[in-house]
């Protein structure tokens, strides 16, 4: 008796064969599956696939985490990559009660809490799409930097929705480089606009299953495809 599986590929190879496009069979082995291997991003697995990304970001642009630093979430990548470059440390929150907080506000309606001209550097990683209203944070990130301070923003491209954010706030974009340069070019200098992607087919997959960094080669991570956009990186400067 055939399995399931057999049968759907013996009947794939005949139709092929019919058309004169016979490809050679593939082995989809633990990826046979229609439920991710981990639905936790690869945190229960070891460093997630896009937390490499972006720490390879922020470590590559650790220069510019310096003096007055805001940082979205928790202040743990200013404190990794900032060090004695931070002079004064801020932490923003849209909930109340985060661990840390200094500065409680929605970022796309911070005018009364942020005042003008507050940060030599923002660094805001994964959260412009958990904000409905990108453009107004593309204006209040410009408007909150002092001049000539940068923001250090990451942004998911491909990637499983997050569940808890998305039942707590909203999950409502995720990004191309095209998009985010767009987005960014509303309020910052064009040329002040750094604009990069991380990425490819297989990293893309293994992070949509929820691998870990580790169970990828070095290689396998370092590839650039920008038609498999995972993580979307901008810097720019006001």
């Amino acid at each position: 008796m055939f399995g399931k599986y057999r049968l759907q590929r013996l009947v794939r190879k005949i139709e092929q064969a019919l058309d004169g496009k016979a490809a050679p069979p593939i082995d989809f082995g633990a990826f046979r599956r229609i439920t991710p291997i981990s639905r936790d991003f690869g945190y229960d697995r070891g460093q997630p696939i896009d937390r490499h990304y972006i720490e390879g970001f922020l470590l590559r642009n650790s220069a510019d985490i310096r003096g007055d630093v805001l940082e979205i979430g928790d202040d743990r990548y200013t404190k990794q990559f900032g060090s004695e470059r931070v002079t004064k440390s801020d932490i923003l929150n849209y909930q109340r009660g985060a661990p840390g907080t200094t500065i409680h506000c929605d970022l796309s309606a911070c005018q009364d809490v942020i005042a003008d001209n507050s940060f030599d550097c923002v660094i805001i990683t994964q959260t412009i799409q958990m904000i409905y209203d990108v453009h107004a944070v593309g204006r209040a990130l410009y408007r909150i930097l002092k001049p000539g301070g940068r923001v250090l923003a990451t942004m998911a491209g491909i990637s499983q929705i997050s569940r808890y954010d998305m039942d707590q706030w909203g999950e409502y974009w995720h990004f191309t480089d095209l998009s985010a340069r767009r987005l960014f070019e509303e309020s910052f200098t064009p040329g002040n606009i750094d604009v990069a992607t991380y990425g490819n087919v297989l990293a893309s997959i293994s992070f949509l299953h929820g691998l870990a960094s580790r169970e990828l080669f070095p290689e396998d991570l370092d590839a650039v495809d920008r038609d498999y956009q995972m993580i979307v990186a901008v810097r720019a400067q006001k």
